[in-house]
């Protein structure tokens, strides 16, 4: 009943404010010193969502909507006249404002270059389509989030570029096409597959960024690739000793972030320790094991629809699980120190990829129907090596 009788004093004492007030009050308690460690995720929620009923017709909201999605992305922010930034450790972004509210221009700067016009944030920040903002700023913010102090940050930051330009040239040798669509034979014959640059886009297979590391490893400060980019005999791009370039000792590694995760064979796993003499960390188990019947409690179920209405049922005895053959981790990230280990690695997994659509083809979560016919197979040699 109180908290009720203080709800009604509230509404009585701004049933006569208008949204303006409202806000500027939010706003004020937000910025009053108080206990970090008390959180104010009440306000910051209320002040969201007063934001999210104004129209944005003026440089001031404007402004104020930027601010707090700089906010919510752990970024600072700050405007000098009609022109806001929002800035992070490694980059920046620029935002040029009309005084109607609307955005003139947006620019990125990474670290140390010149702003660079992004028409993609352009667009999305004049149609108002302020979520989408701020997903594809939490991308760019996620692209430039290297761990370290500020000195390691831009260590690692320059040797992340020297690789991106040597994939980049790899990615341009010349090969004779496997396929009559362009895109699609680089993708599936390429020494590194489709590169193109990641800042803030969306990822839809890989992304190559450093993270930290309990073991140092040598990183290149310079190009690899000579110039002009060869070819050795096999085929495979030659790069220049990582001992004849400048190169750090840095407590960290390149990382091929996969997304989404890709189930992997133990077999592959070794395979990819061997190219990059990395371990892959176990992040989870592949196989997971869900029980059917109580009463067989030693056998896991599979079911497959076919064409007709016709269902294929597959059990699958305990103990063929417990084959070591069998096993696989579920990979989210191989990390890797050096250019030449990113073909190898893409290798491997396109193999793993296809065996991963085979067996996707064979299984089923949908129940069987009445009438079914049971079959017994048996192990035989493996179709893939």
């Amino acid at each position: 009943m109180e908290k009720e009788a203080i709800i009604s004093k509230l509404h009585l004492k701004f049933a006569k404010k208008t949204w303006k007030d409202t806000f500027q009050l939010v706003r004020r308690c937000m910025e009053k010193s108080r206990d970090k460690s008390k959180p104010c995720k009440q306000l910051v929620r209320c002040l969201e969502r007063l934001q999210e009923e104004f129209d944005v017709s003026s440089m001031n909201t404007m402004r104020s909507r930027l601010e707090m999605i700089a906010r919510q992305q752990q970024m600072g922010f700050h405007f000098t006249g009609a022109t806001c930034y929002l800035t992070a450790d490694l980059f920046y972004l620029e935002v040029l404002l009309l005084p109607c509210g609307g955005v003139e221009e947006v620019k990125v700067a990474p670290h140390g270059q010149s702003p660079v016009p992004s028409e993609s944030l352009l667009q999305l920040l004049r149609c108002k389509c302020f979520a989408d903002f701020s997903v594809k700023l939490g991308g760019l913010f996620a692209h430039y989030s290297i761990p370290g102090d500020n000195d390691i940050k831009l260590k690692l930051l320059a040797s992340l570029q020297h690789l991106g330009k040597d994939l980049q040239q790899i990615s341009q040798f010349p090969r004779p096409p496997a396929h009559c669509d362009h895109k699609m034979d680089i993708i599936n014959n390429g020494s590194i597959g489709y590169l193109k640059e990641g800042k803030g886009t969306k990822i839809s297979a890989a992304h190559v960024t450093v993270g930290s590391s309990a073991v140092p490893h040598q990183l290149q400060m310079a190009s690899l690739v000579p110039q002009p980019p060869q070819l050795d005999p096999q085929g495979h791009p030659m790069f220049a000793p990582l001992s004849e370039v400048p190169n750090e000792m840095l407590p960290a590694c390149f990382l091929l972030r996969l997304q989404p995760a890709i189930p992997v064979m133990l077999s592959f796993v070794k395979k990819l320790n061997q190219i990059t003499d990395v371990a892959v960390p176990d992040v989870d188990l592949l196989l997971c094991k869900l029980r059917f019947n109580e009463s067989q409690t030693n056998q896991f179920l599979h079911i497959q629809p076919l064409p007709g209405g016709v269902m294929h049922s597959y059990i699958l005895p305990g103990a063929a699980w417990d084959m070591p053959a069998h096993g696989g981790i579920v990979v989210d990230r191989v990390a890797f120190s050096h250019p030449a280990h990113v073909s190898a690695l893409v290798d491997v997994l396109r193999h793993q990829c296809a065996i991963n659509t085979l067996l996707r083809s064979c299984f089923s979560v949908r129940c069987s129907g009445p009438g079914r016919r049971s079959f017994n197979t048996t192990e035989s040699q493996p179709i893939w090596r």
